[in-house]
């Protein structure tokens, strides 16, 4: 009695009694919530009610009892298991669950693909009924009982496709009864086969394969007279495959595929009389194949690829008549093709690949009526192309890598069948087959790296079915045929290093699978095509080292799936399209086009030419002749007769207009200086004014009230002389106010996108009010409608970009300037959502620091000022800001929240640590700074990583901190991304940690 209130008090706390708790519950089990208690207090009781029946003190269902104390054991997160309840009879009725129709005991069990997760448990060894169990490709953990065997009745148990590791123990087999087939594959179990695996008599199929089970094959595996079926391929058995196979007189399948097995095959291996398959491909095997291997006259498929067995295939190998696959590939066999193999009439794939044959391809191939597939590429085989190639039946032909020569001589068929011929990397001469075009069930062509001439025949339009063309490296000529644009199954068109010539085809726009198009070192001409937007899974485009011209068609960049377009060395201009794969496009894919422009070509392209004078004829006024633009109801409507003399003006207006054309196209290389000049002109007139004067002038607003003029210099302060640098969205110039004191006018480039003055001034004063000590302040503005000046405190120390990428060693910023930097930026941000104010441009060169080093964020809010918010992120002007650039920003949907500064800020605290650029750009590959910097610190080498030019001084405790914090902030999912006012918090408590004993300092 005592002992009952024992266990029911425990049972109530949520714990078991010592006599089970070791079987259920784990020490980490200690803390536990209201639902996990309710659990454990449930495989508790099933636990006891176990002992319970085990003693023989209840009469409960040993099926249920059992099956129930499973289902505990586990987890069903797809609740598959919901019909097993434990107040039923029996469980017959259960999913997964069969019984035996005479005893109505569980007979099978079957929860393959269940998604169970958990241990195996003890309950079903209650089972004793049990035939067959299946839990195969479920998450079952854990090791493997030695008990599972025990089960009387138990013929069939399949554990595959699970997470079991630990050793197979010793006496797992060696409590074999009845057991016919076991099947462990697909888990991590490891460590060497027991040897009593050969206690198993009765056992017919063993599945060992995709372990990591490492050691010697036991022998004593081959005294499984029964076995049927052996399959232990991919794990790291190692050593020689020990003799005796040939008492495996039952043996039908043998696997050992995938292993680091040495030495030769047994070479009693032939004696298995009725083996039907045998696959010893992937492993270290060498020698020549056993003569008795010649008796397997049941064999059907025999694999040895990729090992290392030399010498030649003997031509007894055409005995083994029931062969359907050979596959000698990946070895050393040398001689000539046996002409013996055209005695295997049941043939379907012959693989002599990557070995040194030579000689001829046998003709007499031909006599194997049933094959389908040939692969001899990769020897030394020579000759002209066998007369087979063409003949119906065969479906694979690859002759690749070889040293065929002749002319490609393809006989017109109509029933062919051929779908893969691979002749590439040979000496074949000559024009291209025309009669391929008769070959309409293929799929993949490779002609490439011969030396075929001529031009490409327009009947490869015929093969509707093929999927891949590579004609590359050959000497072809002529245009690349409008008829291509037919085979509109093609994933992939490679005319890459020959001499063709003319323009792309637009028909190309017309193969909407093409995923892959290389035209690259031809001697095309002509524009990029805009129907290659058509193509919609395009993935890579090569067309470097020809003679395009025009521009880059803009639709390119709705491409979604673009991972590389290369456009080097040619005679492309322009501006590169915007968003998607462009905004990242390496340098190295776009170099040597000089009329190219942007940001990754480091030339700036030409702005919006100004529109032309417009003069009303209909007005004398002096002053109406200055102004640019009339409104078309000042014009007089009064029929006019054209007199001889105004025929001769209208001739002479022609003239005239025809130099100014010319004029203006010669002088767009000093546009821009003019330009300035011209600004600088207005200027000194207009800046005179205050906000109130006439329609026709600007307005000059500067918010603390102060006077609105500029010095005597300040006709010359939009002079390229006076300009501090360019960014995103305009250059910024340097000038003085009557008073004495410097500004910086931001010259904005951005006209055409500007909003209305109403919302312009609107937006420019919220972020005049916003004032932190880390922001550089806004202090006014000049509006008109064909140009927007923005005015700002002058900061004297130069750029945060400058200090990181052109100090030398001696001057570069030390730790603790670096972490300052880092805390007064966040803070900035942190102010500008506050006032919600989101920066959208953060960069390095944003940052700018006062005589002091306070940093001070710069370029703030601008992208309001735009009508289309996402046509102006998304395009070439703020290409500079690539790497800071969240991924929400691809999206063809933009959302752009405050948690896009963050990420930029991210990129930001990486370049200040590391003194490396946001984007590496390699050869032939982009490498972002926050992936570097996350490899590192994965790696263990967060502080090699730190800049070094810091030489090694400066605090691991806060440097690691920051870095990691700076990775949490370039998270691709936006909802994992701090604060700003987060970011500041954890900033102050790295710098000063609480309990510190030098928490006064800080």
């Amino acid at each position: 009695m005592n002992q009952r209130k024992t266990a029911s008090k425990e049972r109530a706390s949520g714990s078991c009694p010592v006599t089970y708790h070791s079987n259920i519950v784990t020490k980490a089990e200690r803390k536990l919530s209201k639902m996990e208690r309710l659990h454990l207090g449930v495989v508790c009781l099933l636990s006891l009610l176990f002992l319970l029946a085990e003693s023989g003190t209840t009469t409960l269902n040993d099926d249920v009892l059992g099956l129930i104390v499973f289902k505990a054991g586990v987890q069903d997160p797809q609740s598959k298991l919901t019909s097993w309840n434990e107040n039923d009879y029996d469980s017959c009725n259960w999913a997964g669950v069969r019984c035996d129709p005479k005893t109505n005991r569980v007979a099978d069990l079957n929860l393959e693909g269940f998604a169970l997760s958990g241990s195996l448990g003890r309950g079903l060894l209650r089972l004793q009924f049990l035939e067959t169990l299946s839990l195969a490709m479920n998450n079952i953990s854990g090791s493997l009982s030695p008990d599972f065997l025990r089960l009387e009745s138990l013929w069939s148990l399949d554990l595959s496709g699970n997470n079991l590791s630990g050793t197979i123990p010793e006496g797992f087999f060696g409590q074999c009864r009845s057991i016919r087939d076991i099947s462990l594959a697909k888990n991590a179990l490891l460590g060497q086969i027991p040897p009593d695996v050969g206690s198993c008599s009765t056992l017919a199929a063993l599945n060992l394969s995709s372990n990591q089970l490492s050691g010697s094959l036991p022998g004593e595996i081959w005294s499984l007279n029964a076995l049927r079926s052996l399959d232990l391929s991919y794990n790291s058995l190692d050593g020689e495959i020990p003799g005796g196979i040939s008492r495996m007189f039952n043996l039908r399948t043998v696997s050992l595929r995938g292993n680091r097995l040495t030495g030769q095959l047994p070479k009693d291996t032939g004696d298995c009389l009725l083996l039907k398959s045998l696959d010893m491909g992937e492993n270290q095997l060498s020698g020549d194949i056993p003569e008795s291997m010649s008796k397997l006259s049941t064999c059907s498929y025999l694999s040895l690829s990729s090992n290392s067995f030399s010498g030649e295939v003997p031509a007894w190998i055409g005995a083994m008549n029931a062969l359907e696959t050979l596959d000698l590939s990946g070895n050393r066999f040398s001689g000539e093709v046996p002409s013996s193999l055209s005695n295997l009439q049941f043939l379907k794939l012959l693989k002599l690949s990557e070995n040194s044959f030579s000689g001829s391809v046998p003709d007499s191939l031909a006599g194997c009526r049933s094959l389908l597939a040939v692969d001899f590429s990769q020897n030394m085989l020579t000759g002209n192309l066998p007369s087979w190639v063409s003949e119906s039946g065969f479906e694979q032909i690859l002759l690749s890598g070889n040293k065929l020569d002749g002319p490609i001589a393809i006989p017109q068929v109509t029933d062919s069948t051929l779908q893969v011929l691979d002749l590439s990397d040979n000496a074949f001469s000559g024009k291209f087959p025309m009669e391929v075009s008769s070959l309409r069930s293929l799929k993949y062509l490779n002609l490439s790296f011969n030396s075929l001439s001529g031009s490409i025949p327009v009947s490869v339009g015929e093969l509707k079915t093929l999927e891949v063309l590579d004609v590359s490296g050959n000497s072809l000529s002529g245009k690349i045929p409008l008829e291509v644009g037919l085979a509109t199954s093609l994933k992939e068109l490679r005319l890459e290093k020959n001499s063709l010539i003319g323009e792309i085809p637009i028909q190309i726009g017309s193969c909407p699978s093409l995923a892959y198009l290389d035209l690259s070192e031809n001697n095309l001409t002509g524009p990029i095509p805009e129907t290659l937007a058509n193509l919609t899974s395009l993935q890579i485009v090569d067309f470097s080292g020809n003679e395009l011209s025009g521009t880059i068609p803009k639709q390119l960049s709705d491409l979604p799936h673009l991972i590389s377009f290369n456009i080097s060395h040619n005679q492309l201009q322009g501006d590169l399209p915007i968003g998607n794969f462009f905004n990242k496009i390496p340098p190295s894919s776009v170099t040597n086009n000089p009329g190219l422009c942007g940001s990754v070509v480091n030339v700036s392209c030409p702005g919006v030419l100004p529109k032309p004078i417009v003069l009303d004829p209909s007005s004398s006024s002096p002053d109406s002749a200055s102004n640019t633009l009339f409104s078309p109801s000042n014009v007089s409507h009064k029929k006019i007769i054209l007199s001889i003399s105004a025929l001769i003006a209208i001739g002479a207006a022609a003239v005239i207009a025809v130099g100014v054309i010319t004029i203006t196209v010669l002088n767009l290389r000093v546009r821009a200086a003019n330009s300035n000049s011209a600004v600088a002109l207005v200027l000194s007139d207009e800046f005179s004014h205050s906000p109130a004067t006439d329609a026709h002038s600007g307005k000059l607003v500067m918010f603390d009230g102060a006077d609105p003029e500029f010095s005597a210099g300040s006709h010359a302060a939009l002079n390229k002389d006076c300009e501090l640098g360019r960014g995103g969205f305009g250059a910024v110039y340097k000038t003085v106010l009557r008073d004495g004191r410097s500004v910086a006018i931001k010259k904005l480039t951005v006209s055409s996108l500007v909003k209305s003055q109403e919302d312009f001034e609107r937006e420019v004063k919220k972020l005049g009010k916003v004032q932190h000590p880390n922001l550089v302040a806004l202090e006014g503005y000049y509006w008109t409608p064909s140009l927007q000046l923005l005015i700002y405190e002058f900061v004297s120390g130069g750029s945060l970009c400058n200090h990181l990428h052109e100090c030398s060693a001696s001057s570069a910023l030390t730790w603790q300037e670096r972490f300052d930097i880092i805390l007064g930026v966040a803070r900035s941000l942190a102010h500008l959502h506050e006032h919600k104010i989101i920066h959208y441009n953060l960069k390095s060169s944003n940052v700018l620091l006062d005589g002091s080093g306070e940093p001070k964020l710069g370029d703030y809010g601008l992208a309001k000022l735009l009508p289309m918010l996402d046509r102006y992120v998304l395009s070439s002007k703020i290409q500079s800001a690539l790497g800071y650039m969240a991924p929400e920003f691809a999206s063809r949907t933009v959302n752009i929240t405050e948690k896009c500064d963050v990420y930029g800020f991210g990129v930001l605290v990486l370049e200040i640590m590391t003194g490396k650029t946001p984007v590496e750009y390699m050869e032939d590959d982009v490498v972002l700074l926050c992936d570097m910097v996350r490899e590192a610190l994965e790696g263990g080498r967060g502080e090699e990583f730190m800049d070094e030019r810091l030489c090694g001084k400066f605090p691991v405790e806060e440097t690691i901190p920051v870095m990691k914090l700076g990775l949490i902030c370039t998270s691709q999912v936006p909802s994992n991304r701090p604060d700003m006012a987060e970011v500041v918090n954890i900033l102050e408590l790295i710098k000063c940690p609480q309990d510190s004993q030098e928490e006064e300092l800080c």
